[in-house]
């Protein structure tokens, strides 16, 4: 469809250098406008043939530009999260398992089965570590508006539109210029959410270095950014050439500036307690002899280890903020080099650093031979070590940690280009799209303040030379280097030893993309292609597309050795690519027009067939209806079948080592959770049963690594709504939705792995679990679980969404606006292996529910009320809604059922009310106040809340207002 639109055109010769001479074009502008008149096209995401309403038969929901305004979000994922579609995934509040990005996870199916849009061109791999794409490059002042598609989208978009589509529409056509300039803080009131903050005042009145309650806050958290966008028309109106420029700084804000994350939670029957980290502060050391364990104090005298008083709080350290900067800038320019032609480049910058720190690194389970000569042992120590004379020995497992050095750091650099240049027009009755985008990110992350693996064990195996503390490879000439690490004082440890011990890690690499591509498509109705009881004819659209992808990543050797202490086992390099191109059609067809009761009757059908350079073929397809009887009523339906092809890191990331979270090892401590026999599936012999250390992180090992063999998911996704216009004030839709997935890339949980070698002794699973000499599933590293990618099992999701949009004038007095948006989840359903059954996380939260959808509580819901007033004065006020979600453990499907730890059981919901206003002054200046979480509602509070589901501080700070109250200001002046 066409649509005829008035451009108003300044009508000057030069884009940026025109738009700074203000009112001296005033009057060529006004003659431009009676002179010019201009053909666009206006596009829906979802399809290539634009309806006559403006409506994809698909679900769309669109948020504006004056709606991220009014929410004073500045960052694409956090103005996402707030839609009841979109579930927590990466963020700027990740620290552990942080991959630098930012992503949008639709409908808990996973960031990588999200497809992300700008302008309708698909965003490259985020980095050369996480291929979903990354919203920092997305500049939040630059949006026109987001359109959210539900369901598979992918003969229309090609692969991972599996979940829907995230289409960012920018503004590339401005005229003037415009400042912005924003600030936002946090302010928040200590609350001792749970009992946390008086928990912790009891630790601290026997550790204050590591337990302190922290002061109510006024303003911590702050960000501030700059932007600025100025363009002009050109030629008489033929051109357009617009450019942007923005920088934005947040500040780091650690887990100790709130009462409720001052302290890592541990479990107890009544609740929480301060739990911690096994490898402490001042050192934990088990007897191998004995299998009794110790710390130590500053006169190097053990005593017994306790887990209630002497494990390490790790939880302070961590940043629940993640400091960061961004660079922006953004160019583009369109010109109608003739009547049938537009010429139109874009091109893209980001530039974006950030740091994640996370609690200091150490000695995670060292098995060093201590010998009776150690000049770094006291006479007592040797004593309860049973070193007996100069020669005697004694094997230990030494776990401490290295509060000397700082936190761990790891520092994200993730720089990308874009560019699109491309020509569109029509041609007689048809309209054509040609064009070509290259893209590409360069990235980089520098580990800090990590132990070498290797050098800790030789600066724990010591020897007497001369009554001197010496490394045998110091002594025995492999390592003249080496400094003995004094870990058996507090106190004991040295710069110089630090100076050995402490090495960086390097990770380079980035990945680029190239797409070309053609489309074409018409009203056939010109050709007499059209139904009898239509007006208009069948619409049509197909296309070539040709789209390259490759990644290469390149780690420094500690890093490709795993030899970083701490950093969750080696990252080999990565080297990959392929090419894939599609051949796609569309069509519309009308098939009743302006009858009694079917003002409109239509039928759709969308095809793509793709192939991969490393073999593998698909197609999709697309099928969709939609009647109205009238004006003030549509019925629409569709259904999609679409594929997601494994991308390059899924299929060639070289196997190594990895971290999952679990409760405990339920084969570990004196009295293990499961009998002698059934351990003994797992690898543990009878002398080890009852002996066997847990992992007192909660974290433990499991084997990692891609598959290049592995076969695309393939996903069917239905949709059926109603869209009611009854008066030109008012509409509303209801969409059902349900979207399955065959044939998921993805691994069998540890967890699972581990529970039906156990149960069952199931040879295919006890076959892929090796414990270590010492029985436990963490301390070295032959210690593991196989979990590498596989075509395993399904996801299925359904719910229902409702909007309602309803506008009331106020005579006089301006009007009143009410919106809102809610989703009706009714299933999150997983079948982890097929044939094994599968488990329904609606309402539930944990470590296997979490594995894709983070928290999923059966109702969310977003409903604002706007007055706009004749005083050019605007007031909003927001009630977010965050349902209740319970612990996974307590449903009675036997695939989750487990320890019920009863201060975690139930995360409670959540509302948040947010306000905010806008005035506008001498027409060309507007000034925006506001808060969000306006009454300082504290998150709910868990200990269920690992890296490895997006948890941080206690809590999930991507799904909720975890920093407390949070106040904005935006200033904006046009020119």
């Amino acid at each position: 469809m066409k649509l005829k639109l008035t451009l108003v055109s300044t009508a000057v010769a030069g884009a940026l250098a025109a738009s700074m001479t203000g009112g001296a074009y005033a009057q060529a502008a006004a003659d431009a406008v009676k002179a010019t008149e201009k053909v666009e096209r206006i596009e829906v995401t979802g399809t290539r043939i634009p309806p006559k309403n403006l409506e994809s038969i698909s679900p769309v929901t669109i948020i504006d530009a004056a709606t991220i305004k009014v929410e004073g979000q500045r960052s694409a994922e956090n103005f996402l999260n707030n839609l009841p579609q979109v579930f927590a995934t990466q963020g700027s509040s990740i620290a552990n398992g942080a991959t630098g990005t930012a992503q949008v996870n639709l409908r808990g199916l996973g960031s990588q089965r999200t497809l992300v849009l700008v302008n309708g061109r698909r965003l490259p791999y985020g980095s050369a570590n996480t291929a979903a794409a990354d919203l920092n490059q997305i500049p939040a002042p630059l949006i026109k508006k987001v359109e959210v598609l539900t369901g598979g989208a992918g003969a229309v978009y090609g692969s991972d539109a599996v979940s829907g589509v995230v289409n960012f529409i920018m503004n590339d056509r401005f005229e003037g210029v415009q400042l912005d300039m924003n600030q936002s803080f946090f302010q928040h009131s200590q609350q001792g959410s749970q009992g946390v903050a008086d928990i912790v005042k009891g630790r601290a009145a026997t550790n204050p270095a590591e337990f302190q309650v922290p002061g109510d806050k006024s303003a911590d958290g702050k960000i501030y950014d700059i932007s600025l966008v100025a363009g002009s028309n050109f030629a008489n109106g033929k051109g357009n050439a617009t450019v942007f420029f923005s920088y934005k700084n947040e500040k780091a804000l650690l887990q100790s500036e709130r009462d409720f994350s001052a302290c890592s939670l541990g479990a107890v029957a009544s609740g929480f307690t301060c739990g911690g980290s096994g490898t402490s502060a001042t050192g934990r050391f088990t007897d191998l002899t004995s299998n009794r364990v110790y710390t130590t104090d500053a006169t190097g005298t053990f005593r017994t280890y306790s887990n209630a008083t002497d494990q390490y709080n790790f939880g302070p350290v961590n940043f629940f903020q993640r400091p960061s900067e961004r660079y922006s800038a953004n160019a583009s320019a369109n010109y109608d080099v003739l009547d049938n032609a537009k010429l139109y480049t874009d091109f893209a910058f980001t530039d974006y650093n950030s740091i994640a720190q996370i609690a200091p690194g150490g000695a995670f389970g060292t098995v060093a031979t201590v010998y009776g000569d150690n000049p770094l042992l006291s006479a007592s120590q040797k004593t309860v070590l049973g070193l007996t004379s100069p020669t005697s020995t004694n094997d230990i497992v030494i776990q401490r940690r290295n509060v000397e050095g700082g936190g761990r750091q790891s520092q994200f650099r993730n720089t990308s280009f874009r560019t699109v240049v491309g020509i569109k027009g029509d041609i007689g009755n048809w309209t054509y799209d040609a064009f070509m985008q290259t893209a590409k990110v360069i990235y980089s992350q520098n580990e800090a303040n990590y132990l070498s693996s290797t050098r800790l064990a030789k600066a724990l195996d010591v020897v007497n030379v001369g009554g001197v503390a010496t490394c045998r490879s110091k002594a025995n000439g492999t390592d003249t280097a080496c400094v003995p690490y004094n870990v058996y004082k507090v106190g004991g440890v040295t710069a110089d030893q630090l100076n050995y011990l402490q090495i960086p890690g390097l990770r380079q690499g980035g990945t680029s993309q190239t797409i070309q591509g053609v489309s074409l498509s018409s009203d056939l109705g010109t050709y007499g292609f059209k139904m009898p009881a239509a007006k208009s004819g069948i619409g049509v659209a197909f296309g070539l597309e040709r789209r390259g992808e490759k990644l290469n990543l390149i780690t420094d050797g500690a890093t490709q050795a795993g030899d970083l202490s701490g950093s969750g086992g080696p990252t080999p390099g990565l080297t990959g690519k392929f090419t894939v191109v599609d051949v796609f059609g569309e069509v519309r067809i009308p098939l009743v027009e302006g009858a009694p009761m079917a003002k409109n009757i239509a039928v759709t059908a969308t095809a793509r067939n793709s192939d991969y350079s490393t073999g593998v073929k698909t197609n999709t397809y697309g099928l969709g209806a939609e009647w109205a009887p009238n004006d003030m009523g549509k019925v629409r339906t569709s259904y999609q079948q679409a594929v997601r092809a494994a991308n390059l890191i899924e299929l060639f990331t070289v196997q190594g080592l990895n971290l999952y979270d679990n409760d405990s090892d339920p084969c570990s401590g004196s009295a293990p959770k499961r009998t002698l026999a059934e351990c003994q599936r797992t690898g543990v012999t009878a002398a080890q049963y009852g002996k066997i250390q847990d992992s007192p992180a909660g974290q433990f090992n499991y084997l990692s690594g891609g598959n290049p063999n592995l076969q695309p998911e393939k996903a069917k996704s239905l949709t059926f709504g109603l869209v009611f216009t009854p008066m030109r004030n008012f509409n509303a839709t209801i969409d059902y939705f349900d979207i399955k997935v065959d044939n998921t890339v993805g691994i069998v949980s540890p967890i699972t792995t581990l529970n039906k070698c156990l149960s069952t002794g199931s040879a295919a699973s006890c076959s892929l679990i090796s414990r270590d000499r010492l029985g436990t599933l963490w301390l070295l590293p032959e210690a593991r679980i196989v979990g590498t990618n596989q075509n395993i099992g399904a996801y299925r999701t359904s719910g229902i969404d409702f909007g309602a949009n309803y506008t009331h004038k106020l005579p006089a007095y301006g009007s009143l606006n009410f919106n809102v948006e809610t989703t009706l989840l009714q299933k999150l359903e997983t079948e982890e292996i097929k044939g094994d059954g599968s488990y329904d996380c609606v309402g539930l939260y944990g470590n296997k529910c979490s594995t894709n959808g983070g928290i999923s509580p059966k109702w969310r819901s977003k409903s604002r009320v706007t007055w706009t007033s004749p005083w050019d004065v605007d007031l909003s006020m927001t009630w977010r809604y965050f349902g209740e979600a319970k612990l996974e453990t307590t449903s009675s499907n036997a695939l989750l059922t487990g320890t019920v730890l009863e201060g975690s059981r139930t995360l409670s919901q959540r509302n948040y009310i947010d306000l905010s206003g806008s005035y506008t002054f001498m027409k060309n200046y507007v000034l925006r106040l506001g808060v969000n979480n306006l009454l300082d509602k504290d998150p709910p509070i868990t200990q269920v809340a690992g890296p490895s589901i997006f948890g941080n501080g206690n809590t999930f700070p991507q799904v909720y207002d975890a920093l407390g109250r949070k106040f904005f200001a935006t200033f904006t002046a046009k020119f």
